[in-house]
C-alpha cells in the first residue's frame, strides 16, 4: 500500500514554526513527515530528533543530509542514536547535497558518487554493529565500532536524479529519495535505474510531489513550477484539487512503483495546518 506524507520546508518557514507543524501532521494521520538540511537555512537531525520526541506514531525522515558536511562516524552515531531512542520510526536519507554550497562551506568534493559508494555502506555496517576500517578516497575509518548501534539497523536513503547515482544508490542504499518536479513517466524510468543497481534486494522508493487543494490549487503549482522548474509543466507532474483529485493523482505515481508519496506545498502555501489535514485526508481515502 502506497504511504503518504508531507514536508515541512525551509522555504520559507522558520524553525520556530516547526513544532506546530509536527503536531498538525500527526494530527491530520499522516504516515511520514519529511524535512530537509538546507544550507544555510535547517539541520537535519536536530529538528528529527525534536519531531520524534513530540509525537508517537509519526514517522520521521530527512530527504536529505549531505554527505560532505559529515564525518561517516559521525552520521552513523547520530542515526543509531536517534533510532535507539525512538525504535521504528527514524528515516534518514544521505545525499551529495548542492555542489555550490558544498564549496561555500569548503566540504566540495571531486567525486560525489566516490563519496556515496564509500560513505552509505560504511554508515550502514556500522549500524548493525561491525567494525569498520576503510582507507578511502573521502573515508577514512580504523577499526570504528559504534557502542551502541539499534538493535534493529535503520533504513539508510539515499537521494539520487542522475543516472549513475540512481543506479548507486540502488546499490549501496536500502531506499532512495527521488526529487519533486517529476512525472510518473519520468519517476518510473529513475526507479528502472534504481532496481536495476539493486538487483534482487528491495529498495523503498520516497518520491516528493508538489501538491495543493481547494481553490486555486492549480494556480498555485503552476506559480510553484515557475519558479523553481520554469523548464518544467506543471502538467503530470504537480498534485491539484480536491482530496479525491489528489487521491486519484497518487495512484499514477503509485503504478510508477513509488511506494511513499511525500505531498510538497507549493512556495508560499500559507496555512500548512491546512495542507497537512488534506494530506491527511488523501490516505484515509486511499487506505
Amino acid at each position: 500500500m502506497t504511504r503518504i506524507g508531507a514536508i515541512f520546508s525551509p522555504y520559507p518557514n522558520p524553525p520556530e514554526s516547526f513544532r506546530d507543524a509536527v503536531f498538525a501532521a500527526e494530527d491530520a494521520g499522516l504516515a511520514e513527515l519529511w524535512l530537509w538540511e538546507d544550507c544555510f537555512r535547517q539541520s537535519g537531525f536536530a529538528p528529527a530528533a525534536a519531531a520524534l520526541a513530540w509525537t508517537e506514531r509519526l514517522h520521521v525522515g530527512i530527504g536529505i543530509s549531505p554527505m560532505p558536511l559529515r564525518n561517516a562516524a559521525v552520521t552513523a552515531m547520530e542515526i543509531a542514536t536517534i533510532a535507539r531512542t525512538f525504535p521504528g520510526r527514524f528515516l534518514p536519507g544521505l545525499g551529495h547535497g548542492v555542489q555550490s554550497w558544498m564549496a561555500q562551506a569548503g566540504v566540495k568534493v571531486a567525486s560525489p558518487l566516490t563519496l556515496m559508494r564509500e560513505y552509505v555502506p560504511s554508515v550502514r555496517s556500522l549500524l548493525r554493529g561491525e567494525s569498520v576500517s576503510l582507507d578511502g578516497r573521502y573515508v577514512h575509518l580504523d577499526d570504528v565500532q559504534l557502542a551502541w548501534p539499534p538493535p534493529v539497523s535503520a533504513r539508510v536513503y539515499a537521494a539520487a536524479e542522475g543516472p549513475k547515482t540512481l543506479a548507486l544508490a540502488g546499490e549501496v542504499a536500502d531506499g532512495v529519495v527521488l526529487d519533486s518536479r517529476r512525472s510518473p513517466d519520468e519517476l518510473a524510468k529513475q526507479i528502472e535505474r534504481v532496481r536495476a543497481g539493486a538487483g534482487p534486494a528491495p529498495r523503498d522508493v520516497v518520491a516528493f510531489v508538489v501538491a495543493a487543494f481547494g481553490e486555486g490549487a492549480l494556480e498555485r503549482v503552476t506559480a510553484d513550477f515557475a519558479t523553481n522548474a520554469p523548464d518544467r509543466s506543471a502538467e503530470s507532474r504537480a498534485l491539484a484539487g480536491s482530496v479525491d483529485d489528489v487521491a486519484r493523482g497518487i495512484e499514477a505515481f503509485a503504478a510508477a512503483g513509488v511506494d511513499s508519496v511525500v505531498l510538497l506545498p507549493p512556495a508560499g502555501e500559507p496555512d500548512l495546518a491546512a495542507f497537512y489535514r488534506q494530506a491527511g485526508a488523501v490516505a484515509r481515502s486511499i487506505a
